[in-house]
């Protein structure tokens, strides 16, 4: 996990001497936003945009669910980026950059900007037209992908919808710090007091989650919206990687109830499943992350059956 500074790589982990041994997650940096009618300068128009993405990455996992459930895939183009971030970053196989015929991602963040400082993420949205990286924050990403792209998607769903947004906006502030957001503060944590003070937090919320989840079918009510799906891919990887790997063990998903019914649900929507790779997830966080797990040794289980029926017909 390196970064840019003045347009130039460097491999180099984050910093958490500075923070006291807390993980602090950076800003993203390109803020632009494709709409329909094109007022903000970037017109939703189909085969204009692209994806970069990672399928071990759950922020990058959010807008090809987004782009599956929408009905996305002529429109919106995509490029995968290999499982293994090493010590230049996200890489791109040969051929797997139609678009800029790039090797490594952050050339592409430099294609646009060759002074560039900071992290290099995925996702990142492309526009063909005007050669920019318009957006590399997936929550912004997801709502371009619900709302600009009806014309040329499914304007049927509305995972966004408007009389729920206040109620949306809450769970998912509150399921980003505790769980998104709070598995990694507990797996980079450098410091004993602040992982126990993470983990605290994080199974408190998904206790509350388990609860809520009890009285009502999704997150928001009869109905899922985005609240369901940016939880489901911290949920997909959970048992899989974070238990073990982010030292986040008190419980696993399969031990919630509620939460491991909800999570099977919401794998087994059409297409969703098409878009998780437990390959790709358990190589990237296992082979990755170096200074966490330093063999990079990957391990075969456990076994997971997302498939298996679930209860949430009971609502």
């Amino acid at each position: 996990m390196g970064l840019l500074i003045d347009g130039r790589w460097h491999d180099q982990w984050y910093d958490t001497k500075s923070t006291g041994g807390a993980f602090k997650r950076q800003e993203s940096a390109f803020r632009n936003q494709v709409t329909a009618d094109g007022a903000s300068g970037f017109k939703a128009e189909p085969g204009r945009y692209h994806l970069y993405v990672s399928l071990a990455c759950p922020w990058a996992h959010r807008t090809l669910i987004f782009r599956k459930l929408k009905k996305l895939d002529e429109a919106v183009s995509v490029s995968v980026v290999e499982p293994l971030m090493l010590e230049n970053g996200w890489e791109l196989a040969p051929g797997a950059d139609p678009v800029n015929g790039k090797r490594f991602l952050y050339e592409v963040y430099t294609e646009v900007k060759p002074d560039m400082n900071g992290r290099v993420t995925v996702p990142v949205l492309w526009d063909k037209q005007k050669r920019t990286i318009v957006n590399n924050e997936s929550a912004e990403i997801i709502r371009m992908l619900n709302t600009e792209f009806n014309a040329f998607g499914d304007p049927s769903v509305d995972y966004y919808p408007a009389d729920l947004r206040g109620e949306i906006d809450e769970i998912n502030a509150y399921v980003y710090d505790r769980v998104n957001n709070g598995v990694y503060k507990a797996g980079f944590a450098t410091d004993q007091a602040v992982y126990e003070r993470a983990f605290d937090q994080l199974f408190e919320a998904l206790d509350t989650l388990e609860d809520r989840l009890g009285r009502r079918r999704y997150l928001a009510g009869d109905r899922q919206t985005e609240a369901d799906w940016r939880l489901f891919t911290t949920l997909i990887r959970f048992d899989a990687v974070y238990v073990g790997h982010f030292k986040c063990n008190l419980r696993r998903i399969e031990d919630y109830p509620n939460l491991s019914n909800y999570l099977r649900e919401l794998y087994q929507v059409d297409g969703v499943a098409e878009t998780v790779s437990f390959d790709h997830i358990k190589r990237h966080y296992y082979g990755s992350h170096k200074t966490i797990n330093p063999t990079g040794i990957v391990p075969k289980g456990p076994a997971l059956d997302h498939g298996a029926p679930h209860d949430r017909g009971r609502f």
